[in-house]
């Protein structure tokens, strides 16, 4: 098989890459999905054309063992299109088994968007959520009634944590303290997001983890633990 015929594998490779990696944002590349995807096979479709015309002077065996890869490139490209959500699902769970706290994101009977956390090997729920532009291990306390960050996870999403007032007592598990109120733009879990909420701040050294507590959870329509799953629903 010639070089044109890689170039093309690797094309198509890169196209199913990104049509995956999309999810359901609606957009790939800053078009349309759907309209992405068409043009993507359209293209595929030409070179399967192209190729057979280009290669007529080869025998008929082998230009129909060449057409024959491309249909079969090609159909394997859109049912891997077809079933992206399902293959993103799976990949979801599979990084969520080896990697505890990894959102597992997936859409309930109803329509809604649900995550499941797997426990941690120390026995608790952690959860890696996004804060700004910022990735921060939480640990899910029901026990907790607010979004709690610690002052280095609070500065890595961008809070001016020597800006702030620490005048409100906390407790927590390693004792009594001070939070300072502060305000973040964004927070997502799996396919769970929220904006402009308001969170503490513990004070530097009085946190080494962040917590989910009530705040985040009470705005869900529901949470459920089975065994060593937490399932979170929109």
């Amino acid at each position: 098989m010639g070089r044109f015929f890689w170039i093309i594998i690797g094309l198509a490779g890169l196209l199913l890459i990104f049509l995956i990696s999309s999810g359901d944002t609606g957009s790939t590349l800053g078009f349309e999905t759907n309209t992405f995807a068409h043009a993507g096979i359209t293209v595929l479709w030409a070179a399967l054309i192209g190729s057979a015309v280009l290669s007529r002077g080869l025998p008929l065996g082998d230009t129909l063992k060449q057409a024959a890869i491309w249909v079969v490139i090609i159909l394997g490209l859109m049912a891997a299109y077809v079933f992206r959500f399902d293959m993103q699902d799976i990949a979801s769970r599979f990084t969520g088994g080896i990697v505890p706290g990894s959102p597992i994101t997936a859409t309930s009977q109803d329509g809604r968007t649900q995550v499941t956390l797997i426990r941690a090997n120390n026995g608790h729920f952690e959860a890696v959520a996004g804060v700004n532009n910022a990735s921060v291990r939480f640990l899910v306390d029901t026990g907790a009634s607010a979004i709690v960050l610690s002052a280095n996870d609070a500065k890595n999403a961008g809070i001016d944590v020597d800006g702030l007032a620490f005048t409100i007592p906390t407790q927590t598990a390693n004792g009594t303290g001070r939070s300072a109120l502060a305000s973040i733009d964004r927070l997502y879990l799996g396919g769970i997001e929220r904006r402009n909420l308001r969170v503490m701040v513990a004070q530097p050294g009085r946190l080494s983890q962040s917590l989910l507590g009530q705040q985040f959870l009470e705005s869900l329509s529901s949470y459920e633990k089975r065994g060593d799953r937490l399932t979170l629903r929109d």
